[in-house]
């Protein structure tokens, strides 16, 4: 809020200013003619309240606006979103290894349990619950 030397300050709508600035110490009218891009300096006599309401409302947005920061969201790791899915309790499920090339040397026994898709061992699972933060 703006303050003039007898720290009164005047509000127009939910804006509320005065007259002088925080900002070197300028009044309204040395404040609208620096938003008007510095023209001559106006008579005081001639902006009316209104209109030094309607620049002071415009030079107070562009200072005291806060910008919103957000948190960055987290990657899922591509590779674990294609190899992994998560089980409704929680468990880490991944598809079978050892079944890409040299079947003829496995035993029918292997090669018949390794069908589909296991659940991942509890040290293995820790590995790569970091690297999926929004599947759980």
């Amino acid at each position: 809020m703006w303050h003039d030397q007898s720290g009164a300050g005047l509000s127009v709508g939910a804006v509320a200013f005065s007259t002088r600035s925080p900002r070197r110490g300028r009044s309204i009218s040395e404040t609208a003619a620096f938003a008007l891009g510095n023209r001559a300096k106006p008579n005081y006599t001639a902006l009316s309240i209104a209109r030094q309401a309607e620049v002071a409302c415009r030079v107070v947005r562009k200072i005291s606006e806060p910008k919103e920061t957000e948190m960055p969201k987290m990657k899922t790791k591509s590779s674990c979103k294609k190899r992994f899915k998560v089980t409704a309790k929680g468990k880490i499920k991944a598809g079978q290894a050892g079944k890409r090339h040299g079947m003829i040397k496995r035993s029918t026994k292997f090669i018949r349990d390794a069908r589909g898709t296991t659940v991942l061992c509890e040290a293995d699972a820790k590995i790569i619950r970091p690297m999926m933060p929004y599947s759980r």
